[in-house]
């Protein structure tokens, strides 16, 4: 184990042209550290990586979502057609509109979903957001509360109480300072330590419990909690047990079902980093799977061919 970052490098034409630094915590089914990268314990912004965290307070609050559409309460979606018609589907449910949703207008992150809305003469819509399922569920947890809607992602607001309370029980840590997310929501700063323990509570928990459901919406429907196409999803299928969440700014958070834990987190929010090495924290806790060779090393393109990599230095 080290406290130092690691370096990984992105390769073209065998030549090094940029580096990014990460922080790693892996740790075994006994919560021990096997891995350790940078400063762990240190305040980070795990972004939507906290969306489990969320819905469970949600769940608490009596929301009651199973299945796909819990998974999608989680997640950062792709706008893909089936993510914004679960979406809809939990706004109906609630009886409430579209118009309701305080998250940022947007077009689908797929590129087919995106091509297919402008095709058909459409544009950004709040429905597309990656975060349009999570938001779906604040409102339709209001609903079953009495809760205002349109001061929902305010940090006084009841829900984001009991998110804040439910975020601080998980990680065992006061939460240090809120922010604002890309979506709005308040984003609540703990440490990787902290989302690691959190993670672990999840997949431990006992069958039918909230947290279990949570954790079992991820494992049986990873395409919900983000898109056919993203390695999330691919590390999900290739590795049963595993749930994982990705974040903005490069955060990673995963926790299989034997207690095996981990988080990661790129200093400077590089994307393109951050699959290689949650492949490399996986595998030092002893995970193996084809689908882990091939997103060990980000694939460099030049002029539509490969020309280069991503990798740990």
């Amino acid at each position: 184990m080290s406290a130092e970052s690691l370096v990984v490098e992105v390769v073209r034409s065998g030549f090094v042209e940029s580096t990014h630094r990460a922080r790693m915590l892996a740790v075994d089914a006994a919560g021990s550290p096997v891995r350790v990268h940078g400063a762990v314990d240190a305040l980070a912004s795990p972004r939507s990586s906290m969306k489990p965290l969320q819905a469970l307070g949600m769940m608490r609050a009596g929301l009651s979502l199973d299945g796909e559409l819990l998974a999608l309460a989680c997640a950062s979606h792709a706008g893909e057609p089936f993510h914004v018609d679960g979406a809809r589907r939990i706004l109906a449910q609630a009886g409430v509109d579209e118009s309701a949703l305080r998250c940022p207008e947007d077009l689908p992150e797929n590129t087919a979903s995106r091509d297919e809305v402008l095709r058909s003469g459409g544009g950004p819509a709040r429905i597309y957001m990656n975060c349009s399922g999570k938001h779906s569920a604040m409102l339709a947890t209001c609903v079953i509360n009495d809760w205002p809607l349109e001061t929902y992602l305010e940090p006084s607001h009841p829900l984001q109480r009991i998110i804040r309370d439910t975020v601080e029980e998980l990680t065992r840590e006061r939460v240090a300072a809120t922010g604002v997310d890309g979506c709005g929501a308040p984003l609540f700063f703990v440490s990787m330590v902290g989302v690691t323990r959190a993670f672990r509570a999840f997949v431990q928990a006992e069958p039918g419990t909230f947290e279990r459901r949570i954790a079992d919406a991820f494992r049986g429907n990873p395409e919900w909690t983000s898109g056919t196409a993203r390695p999330e999803a691919r590390l999900m299928r290739a590795i049963p047990g595993l749930m994982l969440k990705a974040g903005a700014e490069a955060f990673d958070a995963f926790a299989h079902a034997d207690g095996r834990a981990g988080t990661v987190k790129i200093e400077d929010g590089g994307y393109r980093a951050r699959t290689p090495v949650t492949v490399a924290a996986l595998r030092s806790l002893g995970f193996e799977a084809v689908e882990l060779e091939e997103l060990a090393a980000g694939v460099l393109l030049g002029g539509g061919r490969p020309v280069g990599e991503i990798r740990l230095r």
